[in-house]
């Protein structure tokens, strides 16, 4: 944050900008970038992990709070959110831009001292002698043994993720499925249960991470078309007043700073009565929920999206793509608190559900997994557009993506996504009504 503070401050201040230092600044530019990414990748899944770990799962009352933990760790990223798109992006386009950067990268500064001050008393995780091993190499070790043995057939590895975490006599299966026989040389070891354990927890993951892409899928479209469609919406909001299209990503994170208090306060708390589940419900359905949500989100776009193309009709607006439709930018909120609302439910129980389901050593890859989710989700997303573009004709076509987008068809689009949410959706009921919860998590 302090090299982008810095590359921006330098371009104003360059009254001749010559061929290398237009160079110079690029280079300073994406290495900040960069750098960004690279300290959000470590950053991210970690500290969350790391505050999550100040709760024993062990302890129902500790876990309950562990997932109000997650609830709350997201309202505060949210809010934060809200904040940058209100302030930070005022700051930027009314005074400067190095002033802009600034302000996030004294706020970085603060809150690491704030961490590194309160490290001595943080709960830290103890390992076993047994368990010093890299859990790369423990896990690996098993996958190693069961193929060596070829004992696996792809029948029996099923058999294994259904009947672990169950009773003694059927985990006996799976122990003598991948441990190394008598006559096995010195040197190679049988593989602990515990190790087995955490393999095929690992293995059980899979498929849940895959139906998740269902939701991701969607989730990438509200920084691009929502907003988009809010360019060609009639803005004010006052006489004078015009408020920026991309500003209303606000409302997802008001959305969210909203229902957090409720789900956790009130929602929880009822559904403990009726569930018996510390935490409501199970983080699976959580994610269930999420996703008919997002559902839904798709179906009220694709109804707005129609009802902006019939206003261009009916004012002959169609071949003038700059013109301003009479129609409010307030149509498009709906779509944007309900997307707050689905995170609610389904990035904060992928957050839990990838943090729970892991090998302890593991947890922090099991956020990466949660936030892997919405990269691929969002690559998938950038390779269907490209694909329907493809084959509706481009520009020179009837196009989905016309670069006119009263000629578009955003609306189609969105309900081809409702589909694939509601596709994902049954997938995921189908999976999940199988999928056994790790026995370290459970109470």
């Amino acid at each position: 944050m302090a090299f982008l503070t810095l590359s921006a401050f330098l371009i104003p201040n360059t009254t001749e900008v010559t061929s290398s230092t237009s160079s110079f600044l690029n280079v300073l530019f994406f290495f900040s970038l960069y750098l960004v990414a690279i300290g959000q990748s470590g950053h991210k899944p970690c500290v969350q992990a790391f505050g999550a770990d100040q709760f024993d799962e062990k302890d129902s009352q500790e876990k309950s709070d562990r997932s109000s933990f997650f609830n709350w760790w997201y309202l505060s990223l949210s809010a934060g959110i809200c904040l940058a798109i209100l302030v930070v992006v005022y700051i930027q386009e009314e005074f400067s831009w190095a002033f802009g950067f600034g302000i996030p990268c004294v706020f970085m500064v603060i809150s690491l001292v704030l961490f590194v001050s309160g490290r001595r008393i943080y709960r830290y995780s103890k390992r076993r002698h047994e368990e010093e091993i890299n859990p790369f190499t423990r896990i690996g070790r098993v996958f190693f043994v069961a193929l060596k043995n070829q004992r696996l057939s792809s029948s029996d590895l099923c058999k294994v993720e259904l009947e672990a975490n169950t009773s003694p006599e059927k985990q006996s299966f799976l122990n003598k499925a991948l441990l190394i026989p008598n006559d096995s040389s010195q040197g190679e070891n049988a593989s602990k249960s515990s190790d087995v354990e955490d393999a095929t927890a690992l293995i059980r993951l899979i498929p849940v991470w895959f139906t998740t892409l269902a939701y991701a899928i969607p989730y990438a479209q509200y920084m691009t078309f929502f907003t988009k469609q809010g360019v060609t919406m009639d803005r004010t909001i006052l006489p004078g007043v015009k408020i920026p299209p991309a500003s209303l990503q606000v409302f997802i994170g008001i959305s969210i700073v909203l229902f957090v208090p409720i789900y956790d306060r009130v929602f929880v708390p009822i559904a403990r009565l009726i569930t018996k589940e510390p935490c409501g419900i199970t983080t699976l359905k959580r994610i269930g929920t999420g996703i008919v949500l997002s559902t839904i989100t798709m179906v009220i776009a694709a109804l707005v999206e129609f009802k902006r193309l019939e206003t261009a009709k009916e004012h002959g607006l169609i071949d003038q793509p700059e013109a301003t439709l009479p129609m409010s930018i307030w149509w498009l909120i709906p779509q944007y608190l309900l997307l707050g609302l689905a995170d609610v439910y389904t990035l904060v129980g992928m957050q839990e559900f990838f943090y729970s389901q892991v090998p302890t050593e593991l947890r922090s890859i099991g956020l990466a997994l949660y936030l892997s989710a919405l990269g691929v989700g969002s690559l998938l997303s950038s390779l269907l557009i490209s694909l329907i573009d493809l084959a509706t004709g481009g520009d020179a076509g009837n196009s989905w993506f016309n670069s006119n987008l009263n000629r578009a068809h955003l609306d189609y689009f969105y309900w081809l996504l409702a589909i694939v949410s509601a596709v994902g959706f049954f997938t995921f009921l189908f999976i999940s009504k199988s999928y056994i919860y790790r026995r370290v998590d459970r109470v």
